[in-house]
């Protein structure tokens, strides 16, 4: 069925559970924030509309709501680099020494010890994005070779199982990634942009068991995400309820906001767990290949650019003469 243990990844869990609990408090806090932004946004919506008829304090309360859901968007959209950093990065390099059976301290000092480990590979948070956008779109385009290779077997229905295969695997992708990134820290590399092209090819050389167990991931995921957003409905209808105007739309929209809160707290570090399991069990002993570096150069305008970065990339002064590497402000988070 898949290859990945269940219970290991629970394990690491556990033992990464300041982690655990960092996301929680930024995930579920970013959740409580939409729903706090979007309820002052329809309140004043709903205040100014007092001063002309019901069916234009409506208008206005939605509209309010709209508006206060969207500048909380922006917020995230620019934290997107620094959640990537602080967050997930510093939780994947502490599950890649507990994978290699390394011990690591516990409390806040794993945390620390997390932040150091980022910091050595990549030194500022738009590093560490750029790399993780190519390695997206690279993957995105591998996805797309094996749909395309799908598409045309003499399959009836083969269009229909297409349009399934393309849901599961842009869900996947953003499992894979993660996994791609806990490479380049596994190497230890001062080019985090060559250790990710390596790790890219080592990827596309083990697609088949990657992108099976991928599948089965989507399924547990988005399974489970689905439920917890059938538990939230009636909490989120309440909140929405209490919002001045009574937006029941609003209900669905928050109910769906504490499901992606749980996914990206509690979910998706268990995905990433199981698949970089699969990983490093899978490139066990082997070296890229050639033949598909070339392949996704010729596939993908996204990894040859990670290849350019890589090779003109110059580590930094600090780095040379043998400390680590340090942030453009000075500072390691």
């Amino acid at each position: 069925m898949w290859d990945f243990s269940v219970r290991r990844a629970l394990g690491l869990m556990v033992a990464t559970l300041p982690f655990i609990m960092l996301r929680m408090a930024i995930y579920f806090g970013a959740a409580l924030a939409y729903v706090l932004m979007t309820g002052a946004g329809a309140g004043i919506g709903w205040g100014i509309g007092g001063f002309w008829d019901e069916g234009f304090r409506a208008g206005a309360t939605f509209w309010g709501g709209v508006l206060g859901f969207s500048l909380m968007s922006a917020v995230m959209y620019l934290a997107r680099e620094y959640t990537l950093y602080i967050v997930k990065a510093g939780h994947i390099a502490v599950l890649v020494k507990l994978l290699d059976g390394e011990e690591m301290p516990g409390g806040r000092s794993q945390i620390a010890h997390a932040r150091h480990e980022v910091a050595q590979r990549f030194a500022q948070a738009s590093v560490l994005f750029g790399i993780d956008q190519l390695v997206k779109g690279v993957l995105r385009a591998i996805t797309g070779l094996v749909r395309g290779i799908v598409s045309i077997l003499p399959i009836p229905g083969a269009q229909q199982f297409v349009s399934v295969i393309r849901a599961f695997l842009n869900l996947a992708v953003g499992f894979i990634d993660e996994v791609v990134l806990a490479y380049a820290i596994r190497t230890q590399s001062d080019n985090a942009w060559a250790s990710a092209q390596t790790g890219l090819v080592l990827y596309a050389q083990n697609y088949k068991p990657m992108l099976k167990n991928a599948a089965w991931l989507a399924l547990i995921v988005y399974g489970l995400s689905f439920v917890t957003f059938l538990l939230m409905l009636a909490p989120a209808a309440l909140v929405a309820y209490l919002i001045p105007g009574a937006w029941a739309a609003a209900g669905i929209v928050f109910a769906l906001l504490f499901a992606w809160s749980v996914k990206a707290a509690l979910l998706e570090p268990f995905a990433v767990a199981c698949m970089m399991e699969v990983y490093f069990r899978n490139l066990e002993g082997q070296v890229p290949d050639p033949a598909w570096e070339a392949k996704l150069e010729n596939l993908s305008g996204k990894f040859a650019r990670l290849k350019d970065k890589a090779q003109s990339y110059q580590p930094p002064r600090a780095a040379l003469d043998g400390a680590p590497a340090a942030p453009a402000d000075g500072k390691l988070w």
